[in-house]
This record gives structure tokens, sequence and C-alpha cells, in this order.
């Protein structure tokens, strides 16, 4: 129920601010509008809010009408996990992709073309990137979200991409604090557990965001998983000791910590997202993400009126909001000083940051054509293929909008070349697959076959029994090579896509591609 308050109380006002809600629609409903002129500092852009990037610059236009210093947060990765591009996949290959390259400099590149892009639509606050060490394969949320799970190249490359991102004026915000790698449950649905000592902690999942830390990153977001060895009874996100004790006090961080989306499972099955709000403020988060999955107005007054309760109460202390609320209007002011500088974190030119505007728009394919890693031979395509794509559930971070694979590059190539989807649930889908392509050359799209025993079973049989078969891995290439060919993208982008369709089509002596071309 909906308190009565004056929406011009200090508190209120604090309360609105820390708030990153989302909402429907490509244009700003009037209860955002509304809420924005009464203190609301931040809105959050999803999928369902793009259409096209026109429409993006006239929906952000139209809310920094009401307050001009307004953060606009989106969740745009790049790779697997895009927005802007939701409807037809990334044009930039996603963080497996920039770690198998290693190129420190092409990853700057990538990461200051995307923020270009971003500014230009009038977003400043990007949730990327993800400093997670992808330590565990079987990790159902990371995956090709991850660097890799090297330590140290993730945190050179989680600093690189910060630099990027910050030198386009667009806000980084480093995530999954303390790290998500070694989980195996996805906290949209449950609460993931890190049984790991202290010393691993620190040698491992700490050290990417000790490095973003170092490269300026104006955002760190929590996750919400729990680790019994910095805290054995809450997660990160409303943890004291982890958000303040651990990033605060230990690791030195000054800038706003905003939490993980407060309607995912993890929290509100655990404590509802009221109190699971007020706690994530206690423990010292700054901002609140809520949106993916409620984005109406009742849900910003639930929350809203939660915290205020709370600071009358004395359960949150009016100090605490008032520290939050200034961060989020601190980092307001950074990206309104950082618009079309070209300046870094600290707001100096970085050293070494490719400027994106050199190497052009086609960064993006540049470097997926890099990331890919081809093994076996096969000669060149020349007549329409037949592409059997092996899925699986798409986790929510990813969603089931965007499109990924090959048919679509494949058929825009090679006119004629047809495509069918088989699950799990396909009965004997080797069969099926061979039934459907007749005597055409197969290509067989798969992500994560080492996390599907249906997936490599499939792919034993029908390489068994045609084995002039490609197949790409558009996941993490942690299974052995099956086919003639073999070509691991390390990313479902559109542009891994069209690198992989260009190999198939060209054919291959079994040399990997030139890691410049």
């Amino acid at each position: 129920m909906t308190t009565l308050i004056s929406t011009t109380d200090t508190v209120t006002r604090d309360a609105l601010a820390v708030l990153q809600p989302g909402f429907t629609g490509t244009t700003a409903p009037d209860w955002v509008l509304r809420r924005v002129d009464e203190g609301l500092a931040s809105v959050a852009l999803f999928g369902r809010n793009i259409r096209t990037p026109e429409q993006v610059t006239a929906l952000t236009a139209q809310l920094r009408a009401v307050r001009d210093d307004l953060l606009v947060a989106i969740d745009e990765e790049g790779g697997d996990v895009t927005r802007l591009e939701v409807r037809t996949g990334s044009s930039f290959p996603g963080n497996l992709g920039l770690g198998h390259v290693d190129d420190l400099a092409l990853t700057r590149a990538v990461a200051q073309e995307l923020g270009r892009r971003l500014a230009e639509c009038g977003v400043n606050l990007n949730w990327a990137p993800s400093a997670d060490v992808n330590s565990n394969p079987g990790n159902p949320i990371i995956g090709v979200r991850s660097f890799g799970a090297d330590t140290g190249l993730v945190a050179r490359h989680t600093a690189a991409y910060i630099e990027g991102l910050q030198a386009a004026g667009v806000a980084a915000c480093t995530k999954h604090f303390p790290g998500h790698g070694d989980t195996a449950i996805d906290s949209h649905h449950a609460m993931p557990r890190i049984d790991v000592d202290l010393e691993t902690l620190h040698a491992r999942e700490l050290v990417p965001f000790r490095a973003a830390i170092a490269a300026g990153t104006k955002c760190v977001m929590s996750a919400h998983i729990l680790l019994p060895a910095l805290d054995p009874d809450r997660p990160a996100t409303v943890s004291p000791q982890i958000l303040t004790g651990l990033l605060r006090q230990e690791l030195g961080y000054d800038g706003l910590i905003v939490t993980d989306a407060v309607e995912m499972q993890a929290i509100a099955a655990t404590y509802g997202i009221e109190r699971g709000s007020v706690l994530a403020i206690a423990a010292g988060a700054d901002a609140l993400c809520v949106g993916g999955g409620l984005e109406d107005d009742g849900t910003v007054l639930r929350l809203r009126d939660a915290l205020v309760r709370a600071v009358r109460s004395g359960e949150l202390p009016e100090e605490r909001l008032a520290d939050a609320a200034a961060r989020v209007r601190a980092l307001a002011s950074w990206t309104q000083g950082a618009k079309g500088t070209g300046s870094g974190p600290g707001g100096a030119a970085q050293e070494g940051t490719a400027p994106a505007t050199g190497i052009g728009s086609d960064i993006g394919l540049v470097a997926a054509r890099r990331a890919v890693l081809v093994t076996g031979s096969a000669a060149p395509l020349t007549e329409p293929a037949y592409v059997a794509a092996f899925t699986s559930a798409s986790n929510i971070a990813v969603g089931d909008e965007t499109p990924w694979g090959v048919a679509a590059e494949l058929g825009r190539l090679l006119p004629g070349t047809e495509t069918d989807t088989y699950s799990s649930e396909t009965e004997a889908p080797a069969a099926a697959v061979l039934r459907a392509a007749g005597e055409r050359r197969i290509v067989v799209v798969v992500r994560d076959v080492h996390r599907h025993a249906w997936m490599g079973e499939a792919l034993d049989a029908l390489v068994a029994e045609r084995p002039d078969t490609a197949v790409v891995e558009m996941g993490v290439p942690q299974a052995a090579p099956r086919g003639a060919l073999h070509i691991a993208t390390h990313g479902a982008a559109r542009v891994c896509g069209l690198a992989a369709a260009e190999i198939v089509v060209s054919g291959t002596d079994g040399r990997r591609p030139e890691r410049g071309a």
C-alpha cells in the first residue's frame, strides 16, 4: 500500500534518486516523466524500449527535457547480451571473443565504438563489462559473457574495456561483484553459492575488480550470490561485509554501487523486493536496478515508500540514503562533463586507447573475424547448404528475442540455404537432420556442447554418417572439436555468425586465419 508522503520531501526525493527503474514503451510514459520531475535520477532501457537509434535518441531527449542530468542506463555488453540490437543481433563479438584474441587495443577500440553509439543515442550508463572469471565451464549464466577463465586475462581486458567505454563519455558498470564465474545456478532463478576460501576469492574473483577500480570504473554492480567465506548469511547485494567492508574499505572503491535487478528470484524469493531493497542500501549499495521484469509505476512507488518507511523507523539511517543519492547525482554530473570529450575515466585521454573513428564502424566484424578458431579443413561451399541449429533454453540475460546462428548469413551468401531447429525434445535428432538435409552439405550450429549431453550424442551420430559435416560452436568451446570443419566463434553475436559463414563458404585448409585478418 502506498503511503501518503510529500513528493517534495528530501527523504522522498533521495529514495527516488537511488532507483534505476525500467518502463514499457518506446516513448516515456507519463508516470516516468512525473517521477523524474519528483526526483527520480535514473531510468533503464531494455529491448522492449528500442526500435531504432533515432527512436532511442528521441526517447532520451524526451526524458532529459524534464531533467537534463538524468542517468539513462542500459545492459549493452555486446555479443550475446544486446539491447540496442536486440532484434538483429550485435555488431560486436562480446567478451569471450575479445579475450580469445587478447589484444588490449582491440578491446579498447570495440568498447569505445560501442560507447560512441550509446552516447549518440543519449545513453550514458552501461551495465558492462562483466568482470567474472569463467572458472566453472558449466556456468549457465556467464559463459561467453566473460573474457575467459584466466584471471590475469580477465583483469587486463576488463580494464581496457572500461577505458574504451568511458573514453566515449559513457560510464562503465563493472559486474557482477564479487564474481559470478564459479556458479552453477542462474541468480535469476535461485540463490547461487560459491564455496571457496578467502585465498581463492582474492587470487581469482577479486583480481579483475581490483583492475577495474584502478582503471577508474564509475560504477560496480553487485551479484546476488552467497559467498560464505565473506558472509555466511547474506548474499553480496545485501551484505555490509561485502559491499562496505570489502568493496569500499578494503578495495578502496569510491564510485557508485548498483545492485543487479532486485526482482531476480535470488533476492525477491528470499527477502521480497521491498525488504531486499532496504537491506541493499543499508549494506552500502547506492542504486537499485529494477525493471527487467517489473516495469510499472506501482513498483517504483513500492520501493520508494519502503525506503522512506525504513528511514522514518530508524532501520535505514537517513545519512546512508542521502549518501547513496549523492553518489547517483555525482555520477550524473560526471556524464554531463564527459559528453563528447573523448576522455577517459579520469577526464584525460587514455594512453593506448585506439580511437574508434580511426577504425570505422566495422570494428566489431574485424574483432569477430579475429576471434574465430578453426579446426580441420573443408572444401569451399558453393551450393546451398542445410543448417541444423541445435538449441537449448536461452538464459534470461540473453533472452530469446535476439537471433543467433549462421543460417541467415549463409543464406545471404548462398541463396537457397535452408535451416531448422532441433532441441532435446526432438526424437532422434541426428536422423531427423539427415532426412531433412538430403544430399546437401550439413552445417550444425551449437552453443555449449559440453553442457548438453544430447547435443554431443547427436553430433557424434551425425558426423559418423556424414563426415563432411561442418560444426559451428557459438558458445564456450569446451568440448572436443567434431566434424570435418569445426569453427569456434567464441560468441553468438550477428558478426560472429557472419565470420563463421565466410569461412564455411570460402573453405579452409585447416590453418587458422591470421589474427590481423
